[in-house]
């Protein structure tokens, strides 16, 4: 149990220390990922934590305390609690709902968008949008603004093990426990044959 107490950290919530950067194990984590739907009690917020072993996230825990739904990743499988998740086969993006930004939906930053999808879903957390693919509640996830670290490493694996893709809108790989931990292009997340097709669209 000893040698766990050497893990590194990094937290929207703590003052973050470059010690971690050494560190082979870090935890990620969001203790409250949707701040402003919890503050007007809209039951989008969730805790998020992850636990990365060489910058790859292996343990994906997210809760939605309101909800009671506790989705996990680990050992290759996703699950809301216990059942297994599998991200859509929908393929046709012009059928797919794709889960976008509240704030970004306010700002209209969707609206030149709109025709491309079937529907919006709207919400304001990012690791809620991302739960919401691997569940197949939407086709896709895409937020066209920068993202931290602790808002999606435990949803990112959430994803991948239910069949889905992560990217980042610049192309670039993902890879956590950064020195800058930022996300600067936003991300596309869903299943490959819609993340193929919409990184098309939304590349930066």
């Amino acid at each position: 149990m000893t040698k766990y107490l050497q893990d590194g950290w990094l937290s929207e919530e703590s003052v973050d220390s470059h010690g971690r950067l050494t560190k082979e194990r870090v935890w990620i984590v969001d203790p409250l990922d949707g701040t402003f739907e919890f503050i007007r009690g809209i039951p989008e917020f969730v805790v998020s934590i992850a636990l990365t072993i060489d910058r790859e996230p292996v343990v994906g825990i997210i809760y939605n305390p309101v909800t009671d739904e506790l989705y996990t990743a680990s050992n290759g499988i996703s699950r809301l609690n216990g059942r297994r998740l599998q991200c859509s086969h929908q393929s046709d993006l012009e059928k797919a709902t794709a889960c976008v930004s509240r704030s970004e939906t306010q700002a209209g930053l969707w609206q030149p968008y709109a025709h491309l999808f079937q529907k919006f879903l709207v919400s304001g957390s990012i690791a809620t949008k991302l739960v919401h693919t691997a569940a197949s509640r939407s086709d896709l996830t895409i937020s066209l603004r920068s993202k931290h670290e602790w808002d999606i490493c435990a949803a990112d694996l959430i994803v991948r093990n239910a069949g889905g893709l992560v990217i980042t809108r610049n192309l670039r790989g993902i890879h956590y426990n950064s020195a800058n931990p930022v996300i600067p292009s936003g991300l596309i997340a869903g299943p490959p044959q819609l993340v193929e097709i919409a990184k098309t669209l939304f590349r930066v």
